[in-house]
């Protein structure tokens, strides 16, 4: 079947209502592990992101274009859940309702249908129709406070751990486990996938810690959020930095040897102590550039590793060796992940571009709606006229 390439969920089809953030990371994982993912995109495109011809979110799928404020719309949706596994929709609650293709709807033509909804505040509650963006929904969990300077504001990075760590991942979570079900049942299910709900399980452990007197509810003062002189980054001579992790005490012991201070340090179990004990890890990594410190720590047990760009760490030589990123159709890319011995994931298609392949998935998934309308019989024209031409998934 066309668009069923290698991978685990090869055979899986995947419907994906077009949106932004979370959404769409979330369908192209499952493209990479093999679904047939097909991207319903709406006349015009979407607000955000990058051209599509550049949006490596879009990879491994294909695209059809349906207007659903048109009077066919829904029930060109309608017909592909009817033969999907999956659908994904990123709405705000109802309003896929409003447009005739919510839950109810493809349930009553696909009993089996996993239907997964990605919101930030979920499908009920106080603000569950409130607009909304990963830095709001990291900032009501708690997550967005455990980052940046004790002494500063907190930051977020990108929007990696709201929109796809608490939003993406537990989607495609959630529907894989309902796809068990649904397959062992032989009944559906709706996955409320909500980013504050992702987000705030996230931090289980530290609120385990949190809770025996071992987490302090403050930013810069614990053991992974920088408090810690050994588990934090230093600045280099040439405007680098280095991330240590030496948590473990062999390692620190071989942090400290590596590091080369030649006086006593004060003890690492001394809270009271730590700002003493950074500031002379400061000075000592401020004396060599971010290279030579990568040389001294590289292979070692210190826990020690450069701080690289998005740019630089496709050519790091670990991840090199591995294959973590790839080149496909131009653009350097991560690779898919996780690894599958039986059954490898791959890139196999460049990023989608909208409607590019509405009459193959016409064909492929025997949806009639989809097919380009047949020009009208040509009748009398004006010179200079030329008769219409139909728009493919229009």
């Amino acid at each position: 079947m066309a668009g069923a390439g290698e991978g685990p969920l090869a055979g899986v089809r995947v419907v994906e209502l077009a949106g932004i953030g979370p959404g769409p990371f979330a369908a192209m994982l499952l493209a990479d592990l093999g679904a047939d993912v097909v991207r319903v995109d709406r006349p015009g495109g979407t607000a955000l992101g990058p051209p599509p011809e550049q949006d490596v979110t879009g990879r491994n799928k294909r695209s059809v274009v349906v207007d659903l404020k048109s009077a066919g719309g829904p029930g060109t949706v309608l017909d592909l859940a009817a033969r999907a596994d999956v659908l994904i929709e990123g709405f705000r609650p109802g309003v896929a309702e409003r447009l005739g293709v919510g839950p109810d709807a493809c349930h009553a033509r696909n009993p089996r249908l996993v239907y997964g909804r990605m919101t930030g505040w979920g499908q009920h509650g106080p603000l569950a129709a409130s607009a909304g963006h990963d830095i709001g929904y990291i900032a009501v969990t708690g997550a967005l406070a455990l980052g940046g300077p004790a002494d500063g504001p907190p930051y977020p990075v990108a929007n990696l751990l709201g929109d796809y760590a608490g939003g993406s991942l537990y989607l495609v979570v959630g529907v894989l486990a309902a796809l068990q079900h649904a397959r062992a049942t032989g009944t559906g299910q709706v996955v409320d996938a909500a980013i504050v709900d992702g987000t705030a399980h996230l931090t289980a452990m530290l609120h385990g810690m949190l809770a025996a007197g071992r987490w302090q509810d403050r930013r810069g003062a614990n053991l992974l959020d920088g408090g810690a002189p050994f588990y934090g980054t230093y600045e280099t001579a040439d405007g680098g930095h280095m991330a240590v992790g030496a948590l473990e005490p062999q390692f620190y012991a071989e942090f400290v040897r590596l590091l080369g201070i030649g006086e006593p340090l004060p003890p690492r179990e001394d809270p009271a102590r730590w700002g003493e004990l950074r500031r002379l890890v400061a000075e000592r990594f401020a004396t060599r550039s971010r290279a030579e410190w990568t040389e001294v720590f590289e292979s070692t047990d210190a826990c020690v590793a450069p701080v690289l760009t998005l740019g630089e760490a496709p050519g790091h030589p670990h991840l090199a060796a591995r294959g973590t990123f790839t080149e496909h159709g131009g653009i350097t890319q991560p690779a898919p992940a996780p690894r599958f011995s039986a059954t490898p994931a791959a890139v196999r298609r460049p990023p989608a571009p909208p409607g590019a392949h509405t009459a193959e998935v016409a064909h492929d998934w025997d949806v009639p709606a989809l097919r380009p309308t047949p020009a009208p019989a040509p009748g009398p024209q004006q010179p200079g006229t030329l008769p219409p031409t139909p728009m493919e998934g229009q």
